[in-house]
């Protein structure tokens, strides 16, 4: 597996009404406690998960079907909220905490999220695939509707009245023409009752824009991270790393690192690190190692391409389609083509490298640490340290930024294997080179197309083969009788894995590059080449936003200016961009203009959404120019900064969000689906200003040579 189920390990526990969380809402004091049993989750699956159960808590099929969102009401009003999704900068703790406030009427002031933390959660897969939206926030939403019922039940006994009568505004409940008013806290004083609860009434997002919860303790520094833990007596650590990939330890040598004050070396079989009272210490042990590695000769950047496909390994059964016949949708076509195209591994580069803090109490292990999969990294310590489930916890703090790269345990791991040697709590913070060499990457690829269309411009044939990149994004909306669709996998010279988006930026860059190519055959306008070929309503009707709101054909030719445009459909949502780029007589690209048309059905907070989208815009732009992974015989030669190149503020063109609001549907998550369009956008604006077409990404790393 190439894509998130790659990191999906473990067998989920059935889940059980565990004492420390009983324990747990004891310390809250007297209220309501909510729990709801959902009979069927079908509708919650997560495509291609094998099998799993997907949604909120993302249950294993053979899981008791008790899928959680809990919620008390306390006696001073406050209302605390546990879920298993976790805030890695995607603002999902603001959405959450909306979608409960809106129904149950409450200030959103009043309400606390626990989020991720394993002995207080209902378990959750994970926080990816976009999900928490779609079925974190309607799961919330039952939750508080039932909290909403019971105090309505609540008030009625007590002032002997009709619920009718009613209302629940700011955090009370009222009734209006007896002029009485009373508090939520007051309503569950002396009660902590349990309702079961199934599908339950839920209203609709109101889709108003609300600021962000936490916002001003981000903005002064105040706001707490994994990185920023500590714990009484901690000590720092520091880990041995290989030369390069696939190296093993040969011998090693601890005696003069041993000798350093204050220090401790930990030696357990290819694992060596070391620990001290500060960072600086610990690496001063760890220079003082001595060790010698076997390696064995590995691929390099250089050849990556041809690798990938000589090391093809079948054909998937992941998401694929086969339609008609190919041979005679070929016979039918008046312009034959073919094409390949390559995507290069590129790096997450999260504002926050890993980070874990670990901590042994009497056997029990407790890690901070920030991860998109808590109760994955939980089962991951479990196994490393043989040693039950229940001996072990996870606490997720709020966490600088994943991208899809921080699903896997190795950092907590490393952290609990120094802090059990020193016998004390251990801080372990990856560099950021460590993160570069050892984190790892967006799936390389390699993506064949044959096609064929008529001189009308109707596509008459499609064959898309994807090669170790994935399948995410892999199909299509448009109409096209003749087709086969297919993911390969391959040997990977490289640790690979989640990235926003996964393979979606790859297949739509190779698809809405070719389209183009194809509407250029064909002599047809690039969009009225795509309104012919789709039918999808909600397709066209995000191509014609971003379209009218572009000008798209309207403005005056200039030899060095090219726009392009293009469209996609992915975990729910449409997205259609178009892009003007400049080209300067070195051949360097630049991004002038962006906009993107979004649709991801009823729109929760308009500004949350509208961030989602300018940042993934902005975000494509290093993946779409020029980031790109370069190594050699099994060692990351862009292994920093200034050798890895990221957007910076110099880059970054006008950027235009347009949001397509479909009251009618539910929604659909959004931190992912818009970073597809960019880079076919753009590199159909350099085919339009340069005739020239680049099928490799990044496509500019060093300039376009025309």
């Amino acid at each position: 597996m190439l894509e998130v189920e790659r990191y999906e390990l473990h067998e989920a526990p059935a889940y059980s009404f565990e004492p420390d969380r009983r324990d747990f809402f004891k310390l809250l004091g007297s209220g309501i406690v909510v729990y709801f049993a959902l009979a069927n989750s079908a509708d919650a699956q997560e495509s291609g998960a094998g099998g799993r159960r997907g949604g909120g808590t993302n249950l294993t099929s053979d899981a008791p079907q008790d899928i959680g969102a809990w919620l008390h009401i306390g006696e001073d009003s406050k209302i605390t909220v546990l879920t298993g999704k976790v805030e890695v900068g995607q603002n999902s703790r603001t959405s959450l905490t909306q979608a409960v406030a809106e129904e149950l009427h409450a200030p959103a002031e009043s309400i606390t999220l626990v989020m991720g933390d394993t002995d207080l959660v209902p378990f959750d897969m994970g926080t990816f695939g976009s999900l928490t939206t779609p079925t974190m926030a309607p799961q919330l939403r039952r939750a508080a509707a039932a909290a909403r019922e019971l105090l309505l039940d609540f008030a009625a006994e007590k002032w002997h009245t009709e619920r009718s009568n009613l209302k629940m505004e700011n955090g009370r409940v009222t009734d209006p023409a007896a002029g009485k008013s009373v508090s939520f806290g007051e309503l569950t004083q002396g009660k902590t009752l349990a309702k079961a609860l199934g599908h339950g009434s839920v209203s609709k997002p109101l889709g108003v824009s609300a600021p962000k919860v936490n916002g001003r303790a981000v903005v002064t520094g105040a706001h707490r991270y994994a990185s920023d833990e500590k714990r009484p007596g901690m000590l720092y650590g520091r880990v041995l790393r290989a030369p390069g990939f696939s190296a093993t330890l040969s011998t090693v040598d601890t005696k003069e690192a041993e000798k350093i004050s204050g220090t401790g070396v930990v030696h357990d079989g290819d694992f060596v690190g070391a620990f001290g009272p500060d960072r600086d210490a610990a690496g001063r042990a760890l220079e003082a190692i001595r060790a010698e590695w076997k390696t064995e000769p590995q691929p390099s950047s250089k050849a990556l391409f041809s690798y990938l496909k000589a090391n093809a390994q079948g054909a998937s059964g992941r998401p694929s389609k086969q339609l008609g016949s190919m041979e005679q949708g070929l016979q039918n076509a008046d312009h034959k083509l073919e094409a390949t195209y390559n995507v290069a591994y590129i790096a997450h580069v999260p504002l926050e490298p890993r980070a874990a803090v670990a901590e042994w109490t009497d056997g029990k292990l407790t890690v901070w640490t920030g991860t998109q999969r808590p109760f994955g990294v939980k089962s991951e310590l479990a196994e490393a340290f043989k040693i039950p489930e229940s001996r072990v916890r996870v606490i997720v703090p709020d966490t600088g930024s994943g991208y899809g790269g921080k699903h896997t345990g190795e950092c907590a791991i490393e952290a609990a294997r120094l802090a059990k040697a020193a016998g004390k709590p251990v801080k372990l913070t990856w560099s950021r080179e460590e993160e570069f060499s050892w984190a790892y990457f967006r799936s390389a690829g390699v993506i064949e197309i044959s096609s064929g269309v008529r001189k009308d411009g109707v596509i008459t044939a499609w064959e898309f083969h994807n090669y170790n990149s994935g399948a995410s994004g892999i199909n299509h909306q448009y109409d096209i009788a003749n087709q086969t669709i297919q993911f390969h996998p391959t040997k990977s010279p490289l640790r690979q894995g989640s990235y926003r988006g996964l393979a979606a930026t790859a297949n739509h860059f190779a698809r809405e590059s070719h389209i183009d190519d194809m509407a250029h055959a064909s002599g047809i306008d690039p969009l009225e080449f795509r309104y012919k070929n789709l039918k999808d309503q909600r397709m066209r009707a995000v191509l014609e936003a971003a379209s009218g709101r572009f000008g798209w054909g309207k403005s005056t030719r200039q030899s060095n200016i090219g726009y392009g445009i293009s469209c996609g459909f992915e975990k729910g949502g449409y997205v259609a961009t178009c892009a003007a780029i400049a080209i300067d007589p070195k051949g360097n690209v630049k991004i002038q203009r962006v906009v993107t048309a979004f649709e991801c059905g009823a729109i929760v907070n308009p500004d949350h959404l509208k961030n989602q989208v300018e940042g993934s815009m902005i975000m494509a732009i290093g993946g779409a120019l020029f980031e790109g992974i370069e190594f050699d015989n099994g060692k990351v030669l862009s292994n920093k900064l200034s050798r890895y190149r990221v957007p910076r503020f110099s880059d970054t063109p006008v950027v235009e969000a347009i949001l397509v609001d479909r009251k009618d549907l539910d929604s659909a998550g959004a931190g992912e689906t818009p970073i597809v369009g960019l880079a076919p956008a753009v590199g159909n604006a350099i085919f339009d200003a340069a005739r020239v077409r680049l099928r490799s990404l990044p496509m500019v790393p060093a300039g376009i040579k025309t």
